[in-house]
């Protein structure tokens, strides 16, 4: 009998037949470009963590009347304290539901000032619950409702993150202030997404003068400086226009100067991949230049503006914050993070009521959210 390399005697067709090959499967054949993608995005958990925190957002702006604690336009007592939440009641008996205890004077009095001295009134707690009635809403703009997530069960005021110089409750204002913040970022981000990806494709495309007249006006809209742009343009709206109008004319100015950068890293793209075999095949068997453009570049472009997108959302948020601050972006009776900071604007309002600046709270979070989001899919849609 022969032998193996071994040197032992070589086994026998019959005995070869018995062993199973082993096979290492690596992936499946059939996976498409978003299984790839999804696949390497969930290995990051600072995307993951994006995504959650992103979903939330949504969540909780579209469902905003239902989230929120108190009406954000009924008033109480201005610049209160936010409100102590423990899991124990006055007996320091422990509960599963929260109590809330409200801020107010302990009979006690600082030694060197002789100031009253405040704290959570423990006698005299407020009882909440969750699903309780409260103001009256639209339950996705529509169907009137008076339940919400959380709230007391009593009817007595909470304010979790305390109340502003009207006494109007800024958790709650924050809550459906997102709407506003969130909307303008996504409108203004869908607007400049669509211009300045059909002026980069189509001037990269089709090249010679008209890529040279589109960029010399694209260059003519970079050169502006934005921020004295954006304050004159808004100061052009009159004071007593409606609130709707002037949302509007700041949505379009924000969209109107903020398409031309990606226009820019859309038309170098294009370049490249205009040159590329199989766009020059398509070219001489015929093809139109629209199915070219459709089928063969912008699937190319795709991955590039799905990141950009998330990372232009939170740079519109900043932008209308700042705008907001200064006043030039939402007026009331709407309400947006930027117009809640306007309560910041002095330094002894931060410094003898400093729960004002909670706001910043959820512009921080928003922009956290979609910079790892973005950081995560620019991870794994090109992972070179």
């Amino acid at each position: 009998m022969p032998t193996d390399v071994g040197g032992g005697p070589a086994p026998t067709p019959a005995e070869e037949a018995d062993v199973a090959p082993v096979v290492t499967r690596y992936g499946s054949g059939n996976e498409t470009y978003a299984s790839l993608v999804w696949r390497r995005f969930r290995r990051s958990t600072m995307g993951m963590i994006g995504l959650v925190l992103v979903g939330l957002l949504l969540f909780v702006s579209i469902f905003a009347d239902f989230f929120a604690v108190m009406d954000p336009k009924a008033t109480n007592l201005p610049f209160a304290p936010p409100d102590v939440i423990a899991f124990q009641d006055s007996a320091g008996n422990f509960s599963l539901i929260p109590h809330v205890y409200p801020i107010g004077d302990t009979g006690e009095f600082d030694p060197v000032t002789f100031q009253p001295l405040t704290g959570p009134v423990l006698d005299n707690p407020t009882p909440t619950g969750f699903f309780v009635e409260g103001y009256s809403y639209y339950f996705l703009w529509f169907i009137p409702s008076n339940i919400h997530f959380f709230g007391s069960t009593d009817g007595r005021p909470i304010q979790l993150l305390g109340t502003d110089k009207f006494g109007r409750d800024i958790l709650s204002r924050g809550i459906v202030g997102s709407r506003i913040s969130l909307t303008i970022a996504l409108v203004v981000v869908a607007l400049t997404t669509i211009v300045g990806t059909l002026v980069g494709i189509t001037s990269g495309y089709i090249g010679g003068r008209l890529d040279a007249w589109v960029q010399r006006f694209v260059e003519f809209v970079l050169a502006f400086p934005q921020l004295p742009l954006y304050l004159a343009l808004t100061s052009l709206i009159p004071v007593t226009a409606p609130s709707n109008v002037f949302l509007t004319f700041v949505i379009f100015v924000m969209a109107v100067l903020g398409w031309a950068q990606l226009s820019r890293e859309v038309r170098s793209k294009t370049l490249s991949l205009a040159r590329i075999d199989y766009v020059r095949a398509a070219i001489a068997v015929g093809s139109s230049d629209g199915r070219i453009i459709t089928r063969h570049i912008l699937p190319n472009v795709l991955s590039h503006i799905i990141v950009s997108i998330t990372l232009a959302i939170p740079s519109v948020v900043l932008l209308e914050s700042f705008l907001g601050f200064l006043g030039f972006a939402v007026k009331p009776p709407l309400i947006s993070w930027g117009l809640m900071l306007q309560d910041t604007g002095t330094f002894s309002v931060i410094g003898s009521y400093p729960w004002i600046l909670s706001p910043v709270i959820f512009v921080l979070i928003t922009v956290f959210a979609f910079n790892a989001l973005g950081d995560g899919l620019r991870d794994a849609i090109d992972p070179y």
